[in-house]
């Protein structure tokens, strides 16, 4: 005899709904117990790019010799975007094309910006540098620059005049937006740092050799990517985080924005030419866009893919600047994918009232110290340098390198303990943050960075400032160019802290 059973469709009935008061209770009650924080203000947008192409002729920073340009291959620009959250805050980005940003042409942009928007909170404007090396000289007394060739001061005046004006106008074409973050990949960035069976290292050392045996650090191949949309829903700008330098024709005599110039317009070229497109080098003090290793076999591909497109692609493809020329392009067109995939797959997640907070702090780091034999070493090697005339103009960088590491251990005798002062920016927007750097920082710092940070997504900003080579601990025991006394004014030590640092202030902003 089969078992009967009875169910009672009431009874259930009454759990059902008792179960759906309860979900609905417990979510309203959490809604209503969440931080007001969660829930952004209306996103204001404008953007502007404005041309800051040296008058010619010009000095290129970046090198250890004065190269003079005379011929500018690509125009240098100068991208802004002001965002603003009605009520919370005001944050203006800026990129140039330039190697670095000296504290004297920040202020200069800030006191100017003051004098036209004297609501704005100028400490929240954060200006990078692409670390283009074919960019016009911006740091004073670092080259002896000739008569006639665009002097340093003038052109700090000419970029902050240009910046100054683009920032307003920026600011007063903002208007309703929206904002859309993602993610993707590309093989851009490569380790910089040979090291050998001795235990040495070599910046751009060479790796095919019977001592190599491996790069130094990590690689970071992420392509992080904002997106800004006007009230129109018209794809008004764009921010393009790439853990790379821009130095691929770092040793030419000519100005040239490297691959930011075919990245940007290349994106103009797909999504219209009001796109501003805001350049940012992650934490990339080890890193190149140019092959350390697989380069034979790099440059095989993009022959065969050009060949057939340019008939004397084969002669003239021994010739350095040619093949340079090439790759700018390659590396253009992955960064471009990169962007574009991520693009295609975000557009449909826009956020016009994202949260918008932005913290700024001012800290000190420890030096790093100037030993005895560093500070003989920087004595003799300056003699050397001065011990003409002829040889003082051409390496009048060089000297000036020495000399401070000179200076630094004079100062270390009556300051046995000095800091150097530090400016660091957390931004965000909505799930995603921006955190900033002053230095060249190796890329095991950003890592740690985006690995501790409580955001979604971490974009690491560097060279928000004057900039120095900021090296882990194995890269000072491998020694050489980059972390070596006379590259880095602070050390591993202070790198550390830099990163603790950053984290504290990223997590601030996200307390739940």
């Amino acid at each position: 005899m089969e078992k009967q059973t009875h169910i009672d469709f009431r009874v259930l009935n009454f759990k059902k709904n008792l179960f759906l008061a309860i979900s609905f209770f417990t979510v309203f009650t959490a809604f209503q117990l969440l931080p007001n924080s969660v829930f952004g203000q209306d996103l204001f947008v404008g953007a502007a790019a404005v041309d800051i192409t040296p008058k010619l002729p010009v000095a290129v920073d970046g090198q250890m010799t004065v190269r003079i340009a005379k011929v500018a291959e690509t125009p240098l620009t100068a991208n802004v975007i002001v965002l603003e959250s009605k009520g919370e805050t005001t944050t203006v980005l800026v990129s140039c094309d330039m190697v670095t940003i000296p504290t004297e042409l920040k202020e200069m942009i800030q006191n100017q910006v003051k004098k036209s928007l004297p609501g704005l909170d100028t400490k929240k404007i954060i200006i990078n540098a692409t670390h283009t090396h074919t960019g016009g000289v911006v740091r004073d007394n670092r080259y002896n620059i000739p008569e006639g060739v665009t002097q340093v001061k003038d052109y700090l005046k000419f970029v902050s005049d240009k910046v100054a004006k683009t920032i307003v106008t920026a600011y007063n074409k903002r208007e309703r937006g929206s904002v859309s973050w993602g993610i993707s990949h590309a093989k851009v960035a490569y380790n910089r740092r040979a090291v050998y069976e001795d235990g040495t290292a070599k910046m751009y050392g060479r790796t095919h050799e019977a001592n190599f045996i491996k790069v130094e650090g990590f690689e970071d191949q992420a392509i992080q990517s904002l997106f800004f949309w006007n009230q129109k829903g018209e794809f008004v700008a764009t921010c393009i985080n790439v853990p790379s330098p821009a130095q691929i024709v770092e040793n030419r005599s000519t100005v040239n924005a490297d691959y930011w110039h075919p990245v940007r317009e290349g994106l103009k070229e797909k999504y219209g030419q009001q796109l501003v497109v805001a350049g940012w080098i992650g934490a990339a003090g080890d890193q190149t866009p140019r092959p350390r290793y697989d380069e034979f076999a790099e440059w095989r591909m993009i022959a065969l893919r050009n060949e057939k497109k340019s008939p004397d692609f084969a002669e003239h493809s021994g010739d350095v600047n040619f093949r340079n020329e090439y790759h700018l392009n390659e590396i253009a067109g992955r960064i471009i994918c990169a962007v574009d995939e991520t693009y295609e797959t975000v557009k449909i997640d826009k956020h016009d009232a994202p949260v918008m907070k932005h913290e700024v702090n001012n800290i000190e780091l420890p030096m790093r110290l100037v030993t005895e034999t560093e500070y003989n070493h920087a004595l003799k090697m300056r003699a050397e340098d001065m011990k003409d005339t002829e040889s003082a103009q051409i390496f009048s960088r060089r000297i000036v390198w020495y000399s401070k590491v000179v200076d630094r251990y004079e100062i270390q005798k009556s300051n046995p303990q000095p800091m150097y002062p530090v400016e660091l920016h957390a931004l965000r927007i909505g799930d995603v943050v921006v955190c900033t750097n002053p230095f060249e920082l190796f890329t095991e710092y950003g890592i740690q960075m985006k690995a501790r940070s409580n955001a979604m997504q971490t974009f690491v900003l560097q060279l928000v400032g004057p900039g120095n080579y900021l090296p882990t601990k194995e890269a000072v025991r491998g020694g050489h160019y980059s972390a070596i006394v006379e590259s880095n004014e602070v050390g591993p030590e202070g790198g550390q802290i830099l990163v603790n640092w950053s984290v504290a202030m990223i997590n601030k902003l996200w307390p739940d």
